[in-house]
């Protein structure tokens, strides 16, 4: 699997709620960790089972060292990964005493891969998986490299604030499986809320293979050429719900990978994404493919 977005070291302080605009509250603890949409997708997909190679930029800065330590940590290939004179990326993240987060990200390095960054030769048949943190026409070329290797190209389109109407439609049109969710759907949609989230899917998934959107509590919704399904979300104890759309990302994209359905990708995912609320940080909280298919067995 190629992996093409963003790395940024995520500074994490958790509060019993966050302020509100002018507001100052006192912080109950804060903690560093590995992050970045891409770098977690990544780690996810690496932990559910999956070869991949990481196709990112950091900066030559403490934070980059440490990106790099992470990832090589999971056994993820770092053969794409730049290194820019602009420092590496940043989240900064507020996490509630219910587990809700808020969360600023400084692009920094992540806006310095190119497409010249990416790898020169995409083995037949990858799956390639991508999210918008990091430059759009590098997204754009890589989607054509693996199509052009007969490979498939999963978009979790996020952040798409700021997309323009031709960046928007190119990003589709280059698109086999796209990822939202239900606020991300809607912009792509120009509608302002999801009545019917899995029509919303169905909307989304004409001309490619699939769509798939995420619901939070509400689980999430999936549509293909062969029909369309609902799954509800799994009830745990919530910790921080930090990289669980990454978890969800990585866990689908590695069960895709590996033959499955898009049912079945999808079933995984979730799982995936429910784990990771239990735990806190980004990719510490990832699990691992063993925990994973437990927690399935465990509901059948």
């Amino acid at each position: 699997m190629l992996v093409i977005g963003s790395a940024n070291m995520d500074i994490v302080v958790r509060a019993l709620r966050a302020p509100a605009a002018g507001e100052t509250v006192m912080g109950l603890d804060y903690a560093l960790y590995p992050g970045g949409k891409g770098a977690n997708q990544a780690v996810a997909a690496r932990r559910a089972g999956s070869y991949v190679q990481f196709c990112g930029c950091l900066g030559r800065d403490a934070y980059g060292e440490a990106l790099r330590a992470a990832l090589l940590a999971d056994q993820v290939d770092v053969c794409a990964l730049g290194v820019s004179e602009t420092p590496s990326g940043v989240a900064l993240i507020t996490v509630e005493d219910s587990g809700e987060n808020r969360i600023i990200v400084v692009p920094g390095a992540n806006y310095a891969l190119k497409p010249e960054g990416l790898p020169e030769i995409v083995r037949p048949g990858t799956v390639m998986l991508a999210q918008l943190e990091v430059p759009i026409e590098t997204v754009l070329n890589g989607a054509a490299k693996v199509r052009s290797a007969g490979g498939t190209v999963v978009l979790n389109a996020s952040p798409v604030t700021g997309l323009s109407t031709a960046s928007g439609a190119a990003l589709l049109a280059a698109t086999d499986v796209l990822l939202v969710n239900e606020t991300e759907a809607a912009m792509l949609l120009d509608v302002a809320e999801l009545p019917a989230p899995a029509a919303a899917a169905q909307r989304l998934a004409q001309g490619r293979r699939a769509a798939v959107i995420t619901l939070g509590s509400d689980g999430v919704v999936w549509a293909e050429q062969a029909g369309c399904g609902h799954i509800p979300a799994h009830h745990v104890e919530a910790v921080d719900t930090t990289a669980c759309g990454d978890a969800f990302a990585g866990g689908f994209a590695a069960a895709l990978e590996a033959g499955k359905t898009v049912e079945q990708a999808v079933r995984f995912g979730n799982a995936a994404g429910a784990l990771t609320a239990t735990k806190p940080g980004a990719q510490p909280s990832l699990p691992q493919r063993g925990d994973i298919v437990a927690f399935l067995e465990r509901l059948n």
